[in-house]
């Protein structure tokens, strides 16, 4: 009995030293690890850091260089496909040498900043070479003037693809043409917006032509201001519009309304007469034969032609009279003064 428990004794003794003794050197080498680590850790990432700053600092003087010059690379870079690329630097080649190269990529910029894509940036350039020689300053103002006139995101892109000559109209030219349209033609702010958006070619037209049009349907044919925007009367020349009303008045279909607007027939509506094709004006709203509404249209021409002669010559005799009236009056002042003189 004493002898099992005094076995058991030893055993338990036994036991615990040999776990300790496995223990102890595994802690002993394991504690002086945690430091070595710790400054193998912080040597490595500031060795990084280090490393990552220089390529940097050797990466920034040609990040932050701009690309100005003109390449096919840099426009490339830009978006546009090798071919493309190889159109507009032949464009450019052509187009008044080296100074629209200057600042063409700053001009690719600013049709860029519109959201324009560069297959839609290619189009517009294509229909009008002259925006190459437009600079970014000018460019860039003229959008912003189109977007403070109500040309909002979507109708801006939609009428520069269609039109993309509106930006190489003037800022100045553009206010005159708006001022007239709500002075002279007393449209308002909302109708003006939909006339450039619709017809933005009314800004290059010239000023007393687009007056005379007006009047004309306005007084002539007695069509108001709301009608003519729906029709979009400023997409059609005054001789289109012209002739096809006069044709129609002078067979009776059509006639100019009275003080009170009335007319002894029904006139057909503007849209009617201007938006559709000529094979279905002559036979639904003139009743008449493609050979009819030709001869017309030549005896038309010759007849305005002699319109403006005479018009031009009545002119030109209103001056020579008012030269006359000034050669008069000055003679009769010169020989007052000598009578006096005499006197």
């Amino acid at each position: 009995m004493g002898t099992s428990v005094a076995a058991r004794q030893v055993l338990r003794w036994t036991v615990k030293n040999a776990t300790s003794s496995v223990c102890s050197p595994l802690q002993f080498w394991i504690s002086p690890l945690h430091p070595f680590c710790t400054q193998c850790r912080l040597f490595c990432s500031s060795s990084s850091t280090l490393l990552s700053a220089q390529r940097s600092h050797d990466a920034a003087p040609l990040c932050s260089k701009p690309v100005t010059e003109l390449s096919l690379r840099s426009l490339a870079n830009m978006g546009f496909t090798d071919i493309q690329a190889e159109q507009i630097y032949d464009s450019v080649s052509k187009a008044r040498g080296g100074s629209t190269a200057k600042h063409v990529l700053s001009t690719l910029t600013a049709l860029f900043s519109m959201g324009l894509n560069p297959s839609s940036v290619l189009k517009l350039l294509e229909k009008c070479p002259e925006l190459y020689t437009v600079k970014e300053p000018q460019l860039q103002q003229r959008i912003d003037n189109l977007r403070k006139l109500g040309l909002v995101e979507g109708s801006l892109q939609r009428t520069v693809s269609h039109h993309p000559q509106i930006l190489t109209v003037p800022v100045k030219t553009i206010k005159n043409v708006v001022v007239f349209l709500r002075e002279n033609c007393l449209f308002t702010t909302h109708q003006i917006t939909d006339i450039l958006r619709d017809s933005p070619a009314t800004l290059q037209e010239n000023l007393d032509q687009l007056e005379y049009k007006f009047q004309y349907v306005y007084f002539r044919m007695g069509i108001k201001q709301t009608e003519m925007l729906k029709t979009r009367l400023f997409r059609f020349t005054l001789d289109e519009v012209r002739c096809r009303h006069t044709f129609l008045e002078r067979r009776g279909l059509y006639q100019t309304p009275d003080k009170k607007g009335q007319t002894a027939v029904i006139n057909p509506k503007l849209d009617s007469v201007l938006n559709i094709d000529l094979d279905t004006f002559l036979s639904n709203v003139a009743k008449a034969s493609a050979e009819e509404y030709d001869v017309f249209q030549r005896l038309m021409a010759r007849e305005w032609q002699e319109q403006e002669h005479y018009g031009k010559i009545e002119a030109d005799s209103d001056d020579k009279e008012e030269e006359d009236d000034d050669e008069e009056e000055e003679t009769r002042g010169k020989s007052g003064y000598s009578k006096r003189k005499n006197k």
